[in-house]
């Protein structure tokens, strides 16, 4: 096969974000965990998205493992490449965007690319290089309290620097406001100047158009799912997009439904009490799983019973201070460990029993349910909220390939009553 856009995410929900936006501008994308084996059969698409689970990894192995994703990308024919991360730059000072934005850089033998994490319509936009969430400036919106990444600096020039071993510059507001060209002369004046990266300032979708068609020369981008906003419409001016088949058609998957919930942002705090003043819910604690307390064995047997009434919720998503309470006890990765592997034991269980329809809160959550299920890839359908569409699986190798209904839906995205939006529009 032969695709136009490589695209490699470091989490598996950001990768599900930017297909959604690839397919909005009908761009036919499938999405594979991981670089695709030599057995699985491969779908036409015009996009493809390699999700990885690299983004609190170490930074070598972050590196590693989009070199990989980047090599099968180059063999299946790309000729452009975007580097995904999420739209509030979930990184720590050591990385890992800018460590592998620069190896990236190297691998492809480029020495200048773009950052921008904007996301206009959830709420997230850049105004002389600082972010802001809202209203609010990252710093201060509740990402200062991430478990894994803390985001206590809303400057994203002083906060990819910190990662990066060449100078970082910035594309303002102004300047990207009056056009494509002259974003394109503003990253020829900052490649003149030595620096390696621009930080582009996008206040709304129009911006991000505008930086979509100015990126058409490069051949590696990197920034959040919006900036992929434009891309689509370069290949179509080159007469290089299909026109024969809807972009987001999906299968119907019938079955029983369930949501799983392993993220702590606020947005899924609030959405797990919505959720609940309508359909039951279960709650797992690290703290008893630490304790030796069989809860996946429980969660089990009451979901089991409750299924054939409607989804169930089953949910680890706690407060601010639970979490860090876990963490003092269990140690930071030892807490989410504990969730995530039970998660994982539970979506297996559950689709052993006739679940066919997932709703997967969290990237973290959502990675290791996909990789206990064995899903190798995903098509990508319509949009349930910005940035989450349904998805159906191609296959899912661990428990005898039957098609599941996926929605993985990042920590931060979706409206309040998001859970029970995207069951009443499943595939």
């Amino acid at each position: 096969m032969s695709i136009l856009l490589g695209c490699i995410a470091d989490d598996f929900t950001g990768a599900t974000d930017l297909a959604n936006t690839l397919v909005r501008q009908g761009m036919r994308t499938v999405q594979f965990f991981g670089p695709p084996g030599p057995d699985v059969d491969v779908p036409e698409a015009e996009a493809v998205v390699i999700a990885l689970k690299s983004r609190t990894n170490p930074a070598g192995e972050a590196i590693q493992q989009s070199l990989e994703a980047l090599q099968w990308l180059q063999g299946a024919g790309a000729e452009q490449f975007f580097f995904k991360y999420c739209s509030t730059f979930d990184s720590t000072p050591e990385g890992n965007i800018g460590p592998v934005a620069e190896a990236l850089l190297v691998a492809l033998d480029q020495d200048f690319t773009i950052a921008c994490p904007a996301f206009p319509e959830n709420g997230r936009t850049i105004c002389n290089g600082y972010l802001f969430v809202g209203a609010q400036l990252l710093s201060e919106s509740g990402m200062q309290n991430h478990p894994l990444t803390p985001m206590t600096d809303s400057s994203l020039v002083r906060v990819l620097a910190a990662q990066c071993r060449h100078p970082v510059g910035l594309v303002d507001h102004r300047t990207v406001a009056a056009g494509a060209a002259q974003i394109q002369a503003a990253f020829a004046k900052l490649h003149s100047e030595g620096k390696q990266y621009a930080i582009v300032d996008a206040l709304n979708d129009a911006d991000l158009l505008r930086i979509g068609a100015a990126c058409y020369g490069l051949k590696l981008i990197t920034g959040g799912s919006g900036v992929a906003l434009g891309l689509p419409e370069n290949f179509r001016r080159a007469g290089k997009l299909s026109t024969d088949t809807a972009a987001d058609s999906l299968p119907s998957v019938p079955g029983l439904g369930v949501v799983l919930s392993g993220s702590c942002s606020e947005v899924t705090l609030a959405q797990v009490a919505a959720m609940q003043g309508s359909r039951p819910s279960f709650r797992i604690d690290p703290l008893k799983l630490a304790a030796g307390e069989d809860q996946v064995a429980e969660a089990l047997t009451w979901a089991k019973a409750r299924l054939a009434d409607g989804p169930p919720l089953i949910y680890a998503s706690a407060a601010p201070n639970d979490v860090r309470m876990a963490q003092d006890k269990l140690g930071r990765a030892g807490a989410g460990d504990l969730i995530e592997a039970a998660m994982a034991k539970i979506a297996m269980s559950l689709v052993l029993a006739g679940v066919r329809r997932l709703v997967v809160a969290g990237g973290e959550t959502s990675g290791a349910v996909i990789q206990a299920l064995g899903v190798d890839g995903i098509r990508i359908g319509s949009q349930i909220d910005p940035g989450v569409p349904w998805t159906t699986t191609l296959r899912t190798t661990a428990l005898g390939q039957p098609e599941l209904a996926l929605a993985l839906k990042s920590g931060n995205f979706g409206v309040e009553d998001f859970f029970l939006k995207a069951l009443d529009c499943a595939p």
